[in-house]
């Protein structure tokens, strides 16, 4: 079938009011998990407790996610021209960056969980603890590589290294990395949660660590 062109303008998919109420959902939401994120920290802080610790290292990457969603929501209510005009630096912060921190976090939450699981079998599988190395630095370097792959590909597309063609395919690798690099994630932590959940001795560690805690943070 053919399609007929026209010389009308493209206008937005829904009106400008809907628009601008989600814009205002949005904010408030992100704003509020950035408070409630910035209250574990200073309760953290404020009873004692480990300052470098899976928990704390997770609510910082919480708190820095939320912050730069509500910095670039903010922009949609009267700049929304300039934040789409932003400099590298600024545009990969607000955009990208954001991306990069939900895979950190989800690489966090595989190591927690894997290192729940050896301890667990510590008594009745001690060889597994061989394994702890490779997973870490497995981890790592999926890290590191999706930060890079990510960084690399908005330096090309925002620095105007690359044509107008080849914009597309380098999007499209970078989708690929980030989807491939999600899925193999959330597997893997699917995998971990689930063995968790049929281990009786991983039941009684996890419940000893919440025990450990004060009263008043719980």
């Amino acid at each position: 079938c053919s399609v007929a062109l026209s010389d009308e303008p493209i206008r937005a998919a829904v009106p400008p009011a809907v628009e601008l109420g989600l814009t205002i959902v949005y904010t408030i939401l992100y704003s509020l998990l950035f408070l409630f994120v910035y209250l574990q920290l200073w309760l953290i802080l404020h009873y004692g407790h480990k300052r470098f610790s899976y928990q704390s290292v997770f609510l910082f990457l919480c708190l820095l996610w939320s912050a730069l969603r509500t910095t670039l929501f903010s922009f949609y209510f009267k700049n929304v021209v300039q934040a789409n005009q932003l400099h590298h630096l600024p545009y990969w912060l607000l955009y990208c960056f954001p991306v990069c921190l939900q895979f950190f976090t989800l690489c966090l939450l595989n190591l927690y969980f894997a290192q729940i699981m050896f301890k667990a079998n510590a008594k009745y599988c001690p060889e597994l603890n061989k394994y702890k190395v490779p997973i870490r630095l497995a981890l790592i370097f999926s890290s590191l590589f999706f930060l890079v792959v990510n960084l690399t590909c908005a330096m090309l597309v925002q620095g105007g290294i690359v044509g107008e063609a080849e914009v597309r395919q380098v999007v499209l690798a970078r989708v690929l990395v980030n989807d491939s690099l999600f899925v193999l994630c959330a597997v893997s932590l699917a995998v971990c949660i689930f063995k968790i959940a049929k281990m009786s001795s991983a039941n009684v560690y996890l419940e000893s660590k919440v025990l450990d805690r004060p009263q008043s943070v719980i």
